[in-house]
């Protein structure tokens, strides 16, 4: 009878460890209910704002973003059961707060657009997070992405495009659908340096070659990827695409240092920005514009400076607690829904607002690295410390730029601004950390979040 029972007692506990792996955990599912919850609020409240009252065709964005998020938690749950179990609620309470930002900054054509590049930002997230097995097919043909992203974006030297009509042309259309390429490459970027790096880190260390007294890393194996990334940075500047190329720059010195180890790498970097900086700025006359809006605004208020000094008008009157969503007057501020969102985020939310903002941003670029420090193959930590690095540089850039405590370049704020290419591209390299996590004996347990109920 012992053996019965025995058996008996395993299927038992099999059966009991099934459903528990079928239902999420309630922590889980609590984390989940986070973003649908405060869009449900913002929208209520821009609906009473805006039309006296609550209509139910307000709530359409929460149902596409209940969709996204749910949705993509189910899949994940029941084929990728390991992987970190905060990404995807922090991607959605970023998301959510990005479809209310651009509900009511911009015209309702816009949130559409928003809500259809979220659709298929998830379905690439699910793609990339759940499909393959590995991620060597990013790793062996680490020259093909980036040629392939190289040459997309070259195309916007002859094709290029500007939905508003004026400015850089760094769009590609078609149909009244445009896509940044810019965005694309930054990933490709990170997949190509990640690969490069981890097949030449100790080469890279060990190798040394001299110039006098001066011991400098091996050109064989230094210099192609200078010239991978001199030749990004060149085609960046020539389409004037200056906040895309600081971040590739910033991405690159980034990897670099965690790749060797080596601070010199850094220090050099640092006073090569500075001297390109230097000449940018007698070089390009949008680049002397920003710079001189930048170091005295308030001498040009109504004319080339008229976004910044607007932008710091929004914070000062937004205070602690803000204006309230929909009662401020961020709108003031051209194309706030773009770069100058968390200028709006500012005024209309408040110091406490703002804050928040940066406290989920924080925690999704800490939970990149912490992928990156479990990840157990070298190519998938470097490609983690990457993500995390190039969200974590853009969202520094763009909020430091709108208090003027940096020039402003024209990048988005993740998952926020509007901007379909911006937020696929997101969304895809968070798809890229769950992979990671979910393939390296996961962090979901590590995070205090349980797999089962």
């Amino acid at each position: 009878m012992r053996p019965e029972l025995h058996g008996g007692q395993q299927r038992m506990e099999g059966a009991h460890d099934s459903a528990s792996r079928s239902v999420p955990s309630t922590p889980y599912l609590l984390l989940l209910a986070g973003p649908l919850l405060f869009s449900i609020i913002a929208f209520s409240q821009l609906s009473l704002v805006e039309e006296g009252l609550v209509l139910p065709g307000r709530f359409v964005p929460v149902a596409v973003l209940g969709l996204c998020v749910w949705g993509g938690a189910w899949a994940l749950h029941r084929w990728l059961p390991a992987h970190d179990r905060l990404l995807l609620p922090l991607a959605g309470m970023l998301a959510g707060l990005g479809l209310a930002e651009v509900s009511r900054l911009a015209p309702s054509i816009f949130l559409s657009r928003q809500m259809v590049w979220l659709v298929l930002g998830t379905g690439a997230l699910l793609l990339v997070a759940l499909v393959p097995r590995s991620l060597r097919w990013l790793r062996r043909y680490r020259y093909t992405w980036l040629f392939a992203g190289l040459a997309l974006l070259s195309t916007t030297l002859v094709l290029g495009v500007n939905p508003s009509g004026v400015g850089a042309r760094l769009w590609l259309g078609a149909f009244g659908v445009y896509f940044q390429p810019s965005e694309l490459l930054k990933l490709l970027l990170v997949v190509f340096l990640a690969s490069y790096l981890e097949e030449r880190r100790e080469a890279l260390v060990e190798v040394e070659a001299r110039i006098g007294r001066w011991r400098i890393p091996h050109p064989a194996f230094l210099g192609p990827l200078l010239l991978m990334w001199g030749f990004s940075i060149v085609v960046l500047m020539w389409q004037r695409d200056l906040g895309a190329a600081l971040l590739f720059f910033g991405v690159f010195l980034a990897m670099l240092y965690a790749a060797t180890g080596q601070s010199g790498y850094v220090l050099v970097g640092l006073l090569l920005l500075a001297g390109a900086a230097a000449v940018a700025y007698r070089l390009f006359d949008h680049v002397a514009l920003r710079v001189d809006g930048w170091w005295n605004p308030w001498s040009e208020a109504s004319g080339r400076s008229f976004q910044i000094v607007q932008s710091l008008l929004a914070f000062a009157s937004g205070g602690m607690l803000g204006q309230g969503l929909g009662q401020g007057l961020p709108t003031a501020i051209p194309v706030v829904h773009t770069d100058f969102v968390f200028a709006a985020i500012g005024e209309e939310y408040g110091l406490a607002g703002a804050l928040a903002v940066v406290l989920f941003l924080a925690l999704l670029i800490s939970r990149a690295f912490h992928i990156a420090l479990q990840a157990r193959r070298p190519f998938d930590q470097l490609l983690a410390t990457g993500i995390g690095a190039l969200f974590g540089l853009q969202s520094l850039v763009i909020m430091l730029g709108t208090l003027k405590i940096i020039p402003l370049t024209g990048v988005t704020l993740p998952f926020v601004s509007y901007g379909g290419s911006s937020l696929l591209t997101s969304m895809i390299m968070i798809g890229l950390l769950l992979h990671i996590s979910g393939h390296a004996g996961g962090s979901g347990k590590r995070s205090g979040v349980g797999h089962g109920g």
